[in-house]
């Protein structure tokens, strides 16, 4: 009982030191987290040298299966210790989208899509929600976010329409499409791998969600923001828009990363068939990458986001903490007595509770924390129903406050700095029905799908 709550004070004060951004949240995980964990329960708490050597999983790295196997074997590493299956994989796809950025691809994207609807504001305003969706499902919402805002400022001031409703609703619409696939967001890479579910897996479930939810969304903000962008641009000469070739920096290097990501895509939708690990692909992609941009290679390594990764890395260690300690198994058996054998309520449960608390703290420690506890769930009900419950919930919960994900914070930073302010109210006014109706729609379609009613 005292490791357990040595444990569960540890992680309390991990997770309260990343919340305040006091101390950058790699150093709170790595320091505060992780290496508190090894000391303390290394020295005072009875673990010994092969625990620790479990929970650092650095073994599997050395093995075949870790990145060619069946799925039995799948994933990269140890459910209880450092999944770096999932750091290998987000390395290899952040060098793949340096490279893209690095040609002018995002902003080609863009240009284009406008100049195909003429410049008119409302269909912009339409197409660059399916697309920040599209892109998610693929690219890290992040880096999707990141790029589709700038360009929404550069086409504002061009068109003369306010960017922020149509950088919210492009907000929501990359968390939304980052719902949809293993890859499309950190939460689902940590659950698809631990239970070793494929792209596929993901697409086919989480997916289908995702596609009936984003019609509801799209006609959602269609009703809030149309009578802000019914008349906007219409008076604007769009001879004088700049031509979307004109942002291709390396027509050769724009075709080149365009073939290494189809054929990353390729692979994750293969995955299953040909047993290559997400760790094999994200190295094979970073590779290719880099090769391709040889003479950037460094300006490239140079940009991946290694204090998330090191976020990541701390994080798995004190999950396994709470995990040796028997902490998390507490928390399934509270949720099992509450729910007893009603599936409905488990899944209500998981669905809602995983959604407010992504509004408030960072989904990935939540959704890394999770996992093993419906792996203590599951028995009277498929696990992978469980899994797919998780990452909607997570997925989805961040996008109704400022704070509950990553990109939320992008977006409105970028907004800021090019004067558009984006405040708490305005936020949660449009988003956080908007992120209701969407957990609604996961539920009742968890419920019908599954055969739960």
């Amino acid at each position: 009982m005292a490791a357990q709550i040595v444990a569960i004070c540890i992680f309390v004060i991990m997770f309260g030191l990343v919340i305040t951004e006091k101390i950058e949240k790699h150093i709170t995980t790595l320091v505060c987290g992780a290496a508190v964990m090894l000391l303390v329960f290394g020295f005072f708490g009875g673990w010994n040298f092969h625990t620790m050597w479990e929970v650092l999983s650095f073994e599997p790295l050395a093995t075949l299966e870790f990145w060619w196997s069946g799925l039995a074997h799948e994933g990269g590493g140890h459910a209880g210790g450092i999944d770096w299956g999932t750091i290998i994989f987000l390395a290899g796809m952040m060098i793949m989208v340096e490279g893209m950025a690095r040609v002018g691809f995002f902003r080609w994207l863009c240009l284009t899509l406008a100049k195909l609807v003429r410049y008119r504001v409302m269909p912009i305003f339409l197409v660059f929600m399916v697309m920040s969706a599209f892109l998610a499902m693929f690219i890290d919402s992040i880096t999707v976010i990141l790029f589709l805002a700038a360009v929404t400022i550069e086409l504002a001031h061009l068109l003369k329409f306010n960017p922020v409703p149509m950088i919210m609703a492009e907000i929501f619409c990359a968390n939304l499409g980052g719902s949809a696939t293993m890859c499309g967001d950190p939460p689902n890479i940590i659950i698809g791998n631990a239970l070793h579910l494929t792209f596929f897996d993901f697409l086919m479930n989480t997916g289908l969600i995702a596609l009936i939810a984003v019609v509801f969304i799209i006609v959602y903000f269609y009703f809030c923001f149309r009578k802000v962008y019914r008349t906007a641009g219409k008076n604007v000469d769009i001879s004088t828009m700049p031509d979307p070739a004109s942002v291709i920096t390396d027509k050769t290097g724009f075709i080149v990363s365009t073939i290494i990501f189809l054929a990353t895509v390729v692979l994750l939708v293969t995955h299953s068939m040909t047993h290559l690990s997400v760790a094999a692909i994200g190295t094979f992609t970073a590779i290719v990458t880099l090769l391709a941009n040889l003479k950037h290679a460094k300006h490239l390594l140079k940009l991946v986001d290694y204090k998330t990764l090191l976020f990541f890395v701390g994080l798995f260690v004190v999950v396994a903490g709470l995990e040796e300690t028997g902490v998390l198994e507490l928390i399934s058996n509270l949720i099992q007595s509450i729910c007893g054998n009603n599936y409905l309520l488990m899944i209500a449960i998981i669905i809602w509770v995983s959604g407010v608390a992504s509004a408030f703290v960072d989904n990935i420690p939540f959704a890394a924390t999770m996992v093993p506890v419906i792996q203590k769930l599951a028995g009277g009900i498929d696990i992978n129903v469980l899994a797919y419950s998780l990452a909607m919930g997570t997925d989805i919960g961040g996008s109704a406050t400022p704070i509950g994900a990553s990109a939320n914070v992008v977006g409105i930073s970028v907004a800021s700095k090019e004067g558009y302010p984006i405040g708490w109210g305005q936020y949660c006014k449009y988003m956080a029905p908007a992120t209701v109706i969407v957990m609604a729609i996961s539920m009742l379609t968890v419920w019908f799908r599954y055969g739960l009613i």
